[in-house]
């Protein structure tokens, strides 16, 4: 059994070297604001001066607030009508006034001050609610340029119908003025010339809109901006985070710049080694695999630099990056030892960059977790969307636990609607894992639950065609899945071998003994056969296996037990069978599998169950000794012949395999209880 040490070569080296190299360059150029503060909480660091001058930005709840009272001030648009204003005038030269001729001048020059100012309906100018009708303007388009007036110069019809009897009266007060206006239609004279534009309106008025200003207040180089052990209220709060924006955008870091290079580096080194030492303690195996290296150093390096760049460009969005992605590809290849260490790692520069580093390395830490045992359950198509909303659930529970305690301060509606669409993109990009097994040759957790699925149409092939050898393999699967999990191998993928490592009997299953019912009456198939050719019919179903799954594209790893259960050894019974008729040994060739000796602990696992399986139907004996015996004769025999030799597997493993094997033997060929037949 090979015991060889994993060697950290240029393999491992070259890979931590790049991310050592990224992270340096992509770390952010500029000094974090380096105090801690709460609404609410003392101010446990010195006196803080301002140390140059900074604007007090708004919050974004007076921002809303203020956007709110905005939308509601809308300017109408009215189009002058000189038409209408002309027809009135022809018409008032025209009126027959009978013996009140003389009012003629003073109602013309009523009606022309009154259209100079605009006349609308009674309905009036289309002032909103709330809105100060002194204060109030609307815009006029007359001769092809708009301007604005106030609203209060605009005349309603009935106002305008007051205001000539008004200019009328004050020149005739001998006789009753409304009375003769009424009696000759002169009110009627007077009609809307300002009609109302909704279209340019609302064009008008989305274009310019006042811009609201962020800001509201100044701070002075020198000011005081909160003492020792003082209260931070929320007028204070608003003035750090002012300054702490301020600071961070346009002070940056004012030492020596070989020094913050250097605390670059040297956070990056921590990362680098952080990450390094989590394979090496957990699995370090996987440095001698590069494939599974260069896929975690992948992985590692898209949470990273994701972060880096959302909290560069748009800090906003980080509630809506899928960081529970990282958890989900990483369960698709590796055990869950290894998944949630490798997430720790990963969401460091959250707790170093971000604002609210600590509360959201902190949800996305929870919500990996739940991701990765939700999935569990829940993996197949639609299935998905259900994890998808348990992960957006847990993302919203912990977001408002770190509210309710004053750590989180931002706009919660804006939050949750992020932390929705990023639990939903988790459906999104999860199939992105196709596109890592073809990059990096893998074989995801996902693909081996497929291949499991007794529905697969080449399993269904090999029932219809090997029946035998069909139920061998589902019994060899639950022997090997229970051994498996004794040692903490991959079950998954021992179970995916189990299904599929005798498909080549399909092609000549009658040569096999465990389909011999579909020979039914007839001749056994190595009836008239020499040892030799029926030694070649058996050891030919290897190659055959590997060329069906090869035509059904199986993965290399499950191709890899179809060569390896077998191993080199021999077909004993006709080997045997040879030596014992008097056959050379030296030419005995053709009895030895021309296979690959089992490396990992899943193949060697696989070889044997395959063979005690196989081998447990000849016993007579149902006794714990007889299983002990046998299970250990079985080892044994493999132990001797070599087939171990180039196993990733220990003593102390090998032991606990055998002794799962023989507990479950003892539960499959346990003694029966003879039922007595009726004497009356």
């Amino acid at each position: 059994m090979n015991k060889s040490e994993v060697r950290i070569n240029y393999r491992v080296v070259v890979p931590l070297v790049l991310i050592f190299v990224v992270l340096t360059l992509v770390f952010p150029r500029s000094a974090k604001f380096a105090y801690d503060y709460r609404k609410g909480s003392p101010w446990t660091h010195e006196t803080l001066l301002a140390q140059f001058d900074f604007p007090i930005l708004k919050s974004e709840e007076q921002i809303r607030e203020e956007r709110s009272k905005n939308k509601q001030v809308v300017v109408p648009y009215y189009r002058y009508r000189q038409d209408v204003v002309d027809n009135s005038l022809k018409a008032a030269y025209s009126l027959d006034l009978g013996g009140y001729s003389s009012i003629r001048p003073q109602v013309v020059a009523s009606l022309e001050n009154i259209y100079s100012h605009g006349v609308v309906t009674d309905e009036g100018v289309k002032l909103d609610k709330g809105e100060d009708p002194s204060a109030a303007v609307v815009y006029v388009q007359k001769d092809k340029r708009a301007a604005k007036r106030p609203a209060s110069e605009v005349y309603k019809e009935s106002d305008a119908r007051t205001r000539m009897l008004s200019d009328v009266s004050s020149k005739h007060t001998k006789f009753n003025v409304d009375s003769v206006l009424r009696a000759h239609g002169v009110y009627e004279l007077i009609t809307p010339n300002l009609e109302y534009d909704s279209r340019t309106t609302d064009l008008v008025n989305s274009e310019s809109s006042p811009r609201l200003s962020t800001t509201q207040g100044f701070v002075s180089a020198g000011q005081l901006i909160v003492s020792e052990g003082e209260i931070v209220t929320a007028e204070i709060a608003q003035m750090l985070d002012s300054y702490k924006v301020e600071y961070e955008d346009n002070m940056g870091y004012g030492g020596p710049k070989i020094l913050f290079w250097l605390g670059n580096a040297l956070l990056a080194l921590v990362l680098t080694l952080l990450f390094f030492l989590v394979i090496y303690f957990l699995n370090k195996r996987i440095f001698s695999d590069t494939r599974r290296f260069w896929y975690l150093v992948l992985i590692f390096l898209i949470a990273v630099l994701t972060t880096m760049i959302v909290n560069k460009f748009a800090p906003k969005f980080m509630y809506m990056v899928p960081f529970t992605l990282t958890a989900l590809y990483l369960e698709a290849f590796f055990k869950n030892k290894m998944n949630l260490p490798i997430c720790v790692v990963s969401f460091m520069p959250l707790l170093i960059f971000p604002a609210n580093g600590v509360p959201l390395y902190v949800m996305f830490t929870v919500a990996s977790v739940v991701a990765v045992f939700a999935f569990k359950f829940f993996n197949q198509g639609w299935q998905q969307f259900i994890t998808a909303i348990i992960v957006f659930f847990s993302l919203v529970v912990t977001y408002f636990a770190f509210r309710f305690i004053g750590m989180i301060s931002d706009d919660p509606y804006q939050a949750v609607l992020f932390m929705f669409i990023g639990s939903m993109l988790n459906v999104a990009g999860y199939p992105l894992i196709y596109l890592f097994e073809k990059m990096f040759g893998l074989v995801s957790n996902s693909r081996l639950r497929e291949l499991c699925d007794t529905n697969n149409p080449l399993l269904r092939e090999l029932e219809r065609k090997a029946p035998g050898t069909f139920q061998h393999s589902l019994q060899v699967m639950n022997m090997a899945d229970a051994a498996a999990r004794a040692i903490e191998a991959n079950s998954l993928l021992v179970r995916a071998g189990a299904l599929y490592h005798d498909i080549g009997k399909m092609l000549n299953p009658t040569c096999f003994i465990e389909n011999d019912s579909l020979s039914g009456n007839g001749p056994h198939y190595h009836d008239g056969l020499s040892p030799k050719e029926s030694a070649k019919a058996i050891i030919k179903h290897v190659p055959d296996g590997v060329e069906l799954a090869k035509e059904n594209n199986l993965p290399e790893l499950i191709i890899d037990f179809i060569r390896t259960h077998h191993g080199t050894s021999n077909t004993r019974y006709f080997y045997n069978k040879y030596l014992n008729e008097g056959g050379d040994p030296s030419d005995a060739d053709c009895f030895f599998y021309k296979g690959v000796k089992p490396r990992t602990k899943e193949q060697v696992i696989l070889m044997l169950c395959d063979s005690i399986e196989a081998a447990a139907r000849t016993l007579k004996d149902n006794s714990p000794e007889t299983f002990s015996e046998f299970v250990e004769n079985i080892v044994e025999g493999k132990i001797i012949i070599g087939q171990l030799d180039e196993a990733d597997v220990s003593i102390r493993q090998l032991n606990t395999i055998k002794e799962v094997l023989k507990g479950y033997l003892s539960q499959i060929y346990h003694e029966r209880v003879v039922y007595p037949n009726r004497t009356n």
